[in-house]
């Protein structure tokens, strides 16, 4: 018990929301049969596009933050510090369904990132209303929905994987917990917000 309360820190990092788009994108291009029709060097320059995009740009834009005094932590992060990066990461993941990511080449890519981009705007919203909504939780419950739906589109055996993901959320919102970051309520919107962004879309590609 005193082991894994050492070390529930780290799942917030592991599954911090800036790593979230480049796991289900890895994971996708690892189940789905549509990868096997799409050229190899362009599935390399997907992955490209989605790691500038929704990985290192932050990354990038974040150290600048910190040096400018706008935000203060990488895992933590104050109501008034979530406004600017929310804002950014929502114009980011539009710029991705824009100019990267076809919904006729690939429409379950594309409707995640679409959930994650309404997720990101519910997110801001609640910023506004001066609510905390746990990011991470929006996060890894975004994925861990997108996984399930993957699952049961193209009836792949990933038992294993659904309840990894979902042992992960528990991880994720027992980590947020732990370190004192969100109240239960802050999580319970978090999870809520990451599953609704995308079970809402299942409509379209499910």
């Amino acid at each position: 018990m005193q082991l894994l309360k050492k070390t529930l820190p780290v799942f917030s990092y592991i599954y911090h929301p800036i790593f979230i788009s480049i796991y289900g994108t890895l994971f996708y291009f690892l189940v789905s049969p549509s990868y096997e029709f799409i050229p190899l060097n362009r599935v390399y320059l997907i992955l490209i596009q989605v790691a500038i995009l929704t990985l290192l740009l932050p990354l990038s834009l974040y150290f600048l933050f910190v040096s400018l005094g706008i935000i203060s932590s990488f895992t933590e992060a104050s109501i008034k510090e979530r406004r600017v990066p929310i804002t950014i990461q929502a114009f980011l993941l539009f710029f991705l369904l824009k100019f990267s990511v076809s919904l006729e080449e690939l429409p379950e890519l594309y409707y995640f990132f679409l959930g994650g981009f309404l997720s990101s705007v519910m997110a801001l919203i609640c910023v506004l209303m001066k609510f905390k909504a746990s990011l991470h939780m929006i996060g890894i419950s975004s994925l861990a929905t997108f996984i399930f739906g993957l699952a049961t589109l193209f009836e792949l055996p990933l038992v294993n994987s659904v309840a990894l993901s979902i042992v992960c959320v528990g991880l994720v919102a027992s980590s947020r917990l732990y370190m004192k970051s969100h109240t239960n309520l802050e999580l319970l919107v978090g999870l809520l917000i990451g599953i609704f962004s995308q079970v809402v879309l299942w409509y379209f590609w499910l």
